[in-house]
């Protein structure tokens, strides 16, 4: 391919390079460094000027600072005259804070004030994955491809889970059943049946009672959920689908985040596996869990670059794997 450049973030440079060998190119020259004031200062290394721009950068690890320097990053290509700069966050930042509740405070839409950021930077083309708000994608004025994990985590359902034709699928969360579709769909393709998990929350990351509606005895139940933060949601549905008469329990995330205790919940919870794609680094995480197995979704991130570059829809990735 001509003309096109890819550069990577601090965040995520092991998926970067995964995405960039792919497509056959190797990543471009970028120089990030902080002042002592801890400003952050980015120098790309080589001409951009005519070029389509890629720039990765997932909103993990240190967020604040990662969403910061993506945002300099695209507006250092718009400057050094790139025809287009496209943002590839693969795990989108403050994605949960895209509502106001019910409660009656003054909360922020942070989720719109992280596109208006994108946009005014010089951002004119977002692909991420798995949004947890699909109406997010309407907060921009630039195109959004939103890609689904989905296929991938059908080929692992179907090639890690023995007796996966008995299985039900269960959304740990009754909002996930509308989440991009995914839990449904999955369920379909199966032929399986479906079972959610209603929670109700005495405040973020704290659970107050979960009731189950469906019936899992004597099943494998697969939890499907976008993401992950500190796990206390999918390590009380676990304890609840066993004691419901499930006979295993996996979960398969898009996003695992595990901050927090996650790690030691997932420890001590009764899952067969946990699996999670690295839209997130978990090289760290699968050293302290041997139950945390990991799906690449580096080839949907290549492919997808490389139909935009070539003008080519996306579409087909929705439902499939590709090669």
């Amino acid at each position: 391919m001509s003309n096109i450049k890819i550069f990577s973030g601090s965040s995520h440079q092991d998926l970067s390079q995964k995405v960039a060998e792919h497509l056959g190119l190797e990543l471009g020259k970028v120089v990030t460094k902080k002042f002592s004031n801890k400003e952050t200062c980015v120098e790309i290394g080589e001409s951009v000027r005519g070029e389509d721009v890629y720039i990765i950068q997932s909103g993990c690890g240190e967020i604040n600072d990662n969403l910061m320097e993506l945002l300099i990053m695209i507006s250092a290509c718009k400057i050094a005259s790139a025809s287009r700069v496209t943002a590839v966050i693969p795990c989108f930042p403050y994605a949960r804070q895209d509502k106001k509740d019910k409660v009656g405070r003054e909360a922020p839409i942070s989720a719109k004030l992280v596109a208006n950021m994108l946009s005014v930077s010089g951002a004119d083309h977002i692909i991420t994955m798995d949004l947890h708000a699909s109406q997010i994608q309407g907060f921009f004025d630039i195109p959004v491809d939103n890609l689904y994990a989905e296929p991938a985590v059908l080929q692992w359902i179907k090639e890690h889970v023995p007796d996966w034709k008995a299985s039900i699928i269960v959304s740990p969360d009754a909002g996930g059943t509308e989440r991009c579709g995914m839990v449904t769909s999955i369920t379909d393709c199966l032929n399986v049946e479906f079972a959610l998990i209603h929670k109700v929350r005495k405040k973020a990351n704290e659970i107050d009672r979960m009731v189950l509606v469906g019936d899992v005895k004597d099943r494998v139940a697969i939890l499907i959920d976008d993401m992950a933060d500190t796990c206390g949601t999918i390590c009380h549905a676990a304890d609840k689908l066993i004691s419901a008469g499930a006979n295993k329990v996996y979960a398969i995330l898009t996003h695992g985040i595990f901050s927090g205790p996650a790690i030691s919940r997932i420890n001590n919870a009764c899952f067969e596996a946990i699996v999670v794609t690295n839209s997130i680094p978990q090289e760290k995480n699968v050293k302290q869990s041997t139950k945390i197995q990991v799906i690449d979704i580096s080839m949907f991130l290549a492919e997808a670059i490389r139909r935009t570059h070539n003008g080519e829809s996306v579409s087909y990735l929705f439902n499939h794997v590709p090669l």
